[in-house]
């Protein structure tokens, strides 16, 4: 029996038309005749939904009692009797109640398909196991019920049902998602703007991926190689040679000229394991390409032709970056060269053959390191010195060999020779050998002349396997030392990669490390000869006091202090600086962002003062003098009420004033650093009501919705007094008449929210960052409504208390600000 397909209608969150459009498909399905059953869909009151149902039969849900109370499931078993084409199935990632035959839904959704029986289902971005912690740390809210990501990887269609942030938040306000009561806390908790547009992110990120392996998977399957060009990919080939950063800057630039493009770099090492490239090159090109936007790639390979073009085409790349060949002129004449083996065999990929200052100055290569040691080599030449004379005499005293033993005899003693000694003392070996034959045992003897063609054919052919085995034995020992060499050189360098992953500050922990495996006394980094960072001891203060001295880039100098390091040791050490030069531009770029954000906030703040100071505080103070010079004229007869009015203005503008002065110093304060907050657990029962007692009259029209299980807040009650004060008194002066704010309260983990909430003209997105500024009004020139301090002043108060306050748009108009601070025990 055939197997049923899954289609499954994605989603990014609860409300965007997932089970609308699955049905939308069932009746397309069941109007061309296909048998279409609905198992199970959830309408949660939704009438559009529920009257999409239309004439579909329904198989009859399952009730089942658990703890004392009737649910509902899909009857799987009655689904399978009736044995359908398709099956609607509502909700995968859904937990059945204790005693259904599955735990999950979607284990239900695999017996059907098993039966043969295709099904149509729905799911959200947020149920998918991979993502549920990320979800988490989005929304503040942990998702329980979630499903494997292969269920849905293996579907045969994945269809996103996608939704604008706005079109959905306007489809709640609307009542077309959750019922009336819900509404606001749905708007203020998971369906906040941010929150829906990092999950619709999230939504198209996971499908394009699940297209792009759908994608890999034909093109594998029908064994294609040719490029397909779904998206502009640019491979940079890197030797770590000179010329790599001028090839990294042109496939970059390439790559710019086509929005989306894709950067790789890829550096193809040698199979037999052996260091060819220079590390420390490599790990600034490496740098270079990852702050260009690009990934690094390394790949094992032989033929470097074919390793490239094998890498480029399994990412599916359009085009390759190759630099124009270092060798000169008659290396080329004898072998074509990686470019123009590569163009030849590129296909459909477009190869781009870039000059540079280095092409056809042939390959600087290092002094080739003797493949043994001193000693071993010094042993090769006395063995062959001794054992040559002493083989002559066993053999003139022994019994008489014929000339093809002699041979073989001196052949094994020069075998034995390059073992021990290597290539120059077996050479030495084999001629002295060849001269020893000729002269004791090769006819006419003791005379360096042959008489037989055969014996001098005899004495050619040991010469030749004399020093073409000395040569293997020797190469074969070097190899095997390079292959050590860099065996350790990249354990060497992962550890310090590791080591400076972990460590919370990358520079110190990489000098630290270098240190550590070279065995050194100290290490210093130097930026103009000035001593910037340093571990061990004694420090070297100039290049002078190092044993060693490396330069990492045209400022920057690693100093090494306690032994000498060979050759190969320094190429390590290289790459080690060229890191230390990043680590430590990284770590001043941090200081100088933080440095620079108080000084110009404060440079801010001095300015807008000023103008405060020039043009607002005149006002309250010019109202008070002309009341108080009415009051004391005694030119002017003034009845019992205009003298009340003048107080009354006097009282009202002194009040002002006072508020603007505390203002100023409170700002004045949170610049400095100098206020002093007092933060303790304090119930947002206990301080809105003192909060719009305090704003008067107006204050007791604000409707308040504070749940009675609101966690409490941790701040300062006096400061937060201020805030709401502010926040509330900033949403009066815009609110509409008949239409009050409204204070709502919610939790999220370890935050509590307070969301003031105005349905008044509202404020543009891209000017919610200008409400914060100090003296701003948004061209509001009517200087009885305040100075714009409050909301800056907020603010600052909240952040000093570790909250936060933003603005958020208020569904159907108007300008929502949400408080939030640390739940009590929390902080």
């Amino acid at each position: 029996m055939p197997r049923g397909e899954l289609r499954i209608y994605l989603g990014a969150a609860p409300g965007v038309g997932k089970t609308y459009t699955m049905l939308e498909e069932a009746h397309r399905r069941a109007a061309r005749g296909t048998d279409v059953v609905i198992g199970l869909v959830e309408t949660h009151g939704r009438r559009h939904t529920a009257a999409m149902i239309g004439d579909l039969e329904v198989v009859p849900r399952r009730t089942m009692t658990y703890r004392g109370a009737a649910f509902t499931e899909m009857d799987l078993d009655a689904v399978l009797r009736r044995r359908p084409d398709i099956a609607v199935v509502d909700e995968l990632a859904h937990t059945n109640i204790p005693g259904c035959r599955n735990a999950k839904r979607w284990q239900d959704v695999q017996q059907l398909l098993d039966a043969g029986i295709s099904v149509l289902t729905t799911v959200n971005i947020q149920h998918l196991e991979s993502l549920n912690d990320v979800v988490a740390r989005i929304t503040g809210a942990e998702q329980r019920e979630t499903l494997p990501d292969a269920i849905v990887r293996a579907a045969e269609q994945v269809e996103l049902v996608d939704m604008t942030p706005e079109a959905l938040r306007r489809r709640m306000a609307h009542g077309n998602i959750y019922q009336p009561e819900k509404i606001d806390a749905a708007l203020g908790n998971y369906f906040r703007t941010g929150n829906l547009t990092a999950l619709r992110e999230l939504a198209l990120l996971w499908l394009a991926d699940k297209v792009e392996d759908q994608l890999d998977k034909y093109r594998t399957d029908h064994a294609i190689d040719a490029t397909w060009e779904t998206r502009e990919r640019v491979v940079v080939a890197l030797t770590g040679g000179l010329e790599g950063d001028t090839l990294i800057r042109r496939a970059s630039r390439i790559a710019d000229r086509t929005k989306g493009a894709d950067l790789l770099a890829v550096h193809v090492a040698r199979s037999d394991g052996l260091a060819g490239a220079d590390p420390a090159a490599l790990a600034r090109q490496r740098v270079l390409v990852e702050s260009l936007g690009g990934t690094y790639h390394q790949v094992v390979g032989t033929d470097i032709p074919q390793a490239v073009l094998d890498f480029a085409r399994g990412a599916n790349a359009t085009q390759i970056v190759l630099g124009a060949s270092r060798r000169g002129r008659f290396a080329q004449i004898l072998s074509a060269g990686v470019g123009v083996t590569t163009i030849a065999r590129s296909g459909s990929i477009d190869v781009h053959l870039v000059t540079h200052e280095h092409a056809g100055r042939g390959r600087r290569r290092g002094p080739m390191p003797a493949a043994l040691s001193r000693t071993r080599r010094a042993a090769g030449f006395l063995t062959a010195l001794l054992g040559l004379p002493l083989l002559v005499a066993l053999l003139k005293i022994g019994p008489q060999l014929s000339l093809t033993n002699d041979i073989l005899l001196f052949l094994a003693a020069v075998v034995g020779v390059a073992l021990i000694g290597g290539l120059w003392p077996a050479l030495l070996a084999a001629v002295g050998a060849s001269l020893a034959l000729n002269w004791f045992f090769t006819p006419p003897l003791f005379r360096f002349t042959v008489a037989e063609v055969q014996n001098l054919l005899a004495l050619a052919i040991f010469v030749t396997v004399a020093v073409a085995v000395s040569w293997v034995v020797d190469t074969a020992a070097r190899k095997t030392r390079q292959a050590a060499q860099a065996s350790a050189d990249a354990q060497t360098l992962a550890t310090v990669a590791g080591s400076v992953l972990r460590g919370e500050r990358p520079l110190i922990a990489l000098l630290d490390r270098l240190r550590e495996t070279f065995g050194l006394d100290s290490v210093t980094l130097l930026d103009g000869g000035t001593v910037v960072a340093a571990v061990g001891h004694p420090v070297c203060v100039t290049p002078a006091d190092a044993d060693v001295e490396v330069t990492a880039d045209e400022n920057v100098t690693v100093l090494l202090r306690g032994r000498i390091l060979e050759a190969s040791d320094r190429r390590i050490v290289e790459a080690f600086a060229a890191q230390a030069a990043v680590a430590l531009k990284q770590e001043r770029l941090a200081t100088e962002a933080a440095a620079a954000k108080p000084l110009a906030e404060a440079d801010k703040l001095r300015t807008a003062l000023l103008a405060a100071v020039s043009h607002d505080l005149r006002t309250p103070l010019a109202a008070a003098t002309a009341a108080v010079a009415g009051l004391r004229s005694r030119d002017i007869q003034l009845d019992d009420e205009d003298r009340d009015e003048l107080l009354a203005t006097t009282d009202e503008s002194l009040a002002r004033l006072d508020r603007l002065v505390a203002n100023l110093l409170d700002m004045s304060r949170l610049q400095a650093g100098a206020l002093g907050v007092a933060a303790i657990d304090v119930g947002a029962e206990d301080v809105v009501p003192r909060a719009l007692d305090e704003i008067g009259p107006d204050g007791h029209d604000v409707t308040v919705h504070v749940p009675d299980d609101l966690p409490p807040l941790h701040a300062d009650p006096g400061l937060l007094e201020r805030i709401l004060v502010n926040i509330v008194t900033n949403a009066l002066r815009h609110s509409p008449p008949g239409r009050p704010p409204v204070i709502t309260g919610s939790s999220h983990g370890d935050t509590v929210e307070l969301r003031v909430i105005d349905h008044g003209p509202g404020i543009p997105h891209d000017r919610w960052d200008d409400v914060f500024l100090p003296f701003q009004r948004l061209g509001d020139r009517d200087n009885g409504t305040g100075v714009g301090l409050g909301l800056a002043l907020s603010r600052g108060l909240t952040e000093a208390m570790g909250g936060t306050l933003t603005p958020d748009e208020t569904p159907g108009g108007g300008l929502t600000m949400i408080l939030a601070l640390p739940a009590g025990g929390m902080a």
